[in-house]
């Protein structure tokens, strides 16, 4: 299998939408777009046929309209997108990510929790 396309951060948008709940028309997805994003339609649109040429999502045709859904895993995109943040900012390194983020942002007691329970089931 071949790793996920690139996607832009609009188009993660876009794909989020798709995730959650698919298949899904354009009307819906510029509807929903509209509301949060104030985006104008013909932008909804540009970023589908990106999508589309992408592979990333599929477009069936049902009476008068397409139905978008995607075709790419969202567990997959996010793994490959993080692997690539992971390397283009903090060279590969998973310590100082962690580092900075425990620094910058506060964690509650039960994330902390989760976090040593992860780092303790690594060390076996």
């Amino acid at each position: 299998m071949h790793p996920p396309p690139n996607i832009s951060p609009a188009e993660w948008k876009v794909m989020g939408l798709l995730w959650s709940q698919a298949p899904q028309p354009a009307y819906d997805l510029i509807q929903a777009l509209q509301h949060t994003e104030g985006w104008h339609p013909n932008t909804v649109r540009t970023l589908l046929a990106r999508l589309l040429k992408k592979q990333a999502v599929t477009a069936a045709k049902y009476k008068n309209l397409f139905l978008y859904s995607p075709a790419i895993d969202e567990a997959e995109c996010i793994e490959a997108e993080s692997d690539c943040f992971l390397d283009r900012v903090f060279g590969g390194s998973v310590k100082p990510m962690l580092l900075h983020f425990a620094r910058r942002r506060k964690l509650s007691r039960k994330d902390l929790d989760e976090l040593r329970r992860i780092l303790d089931a690594g060390e076996n």
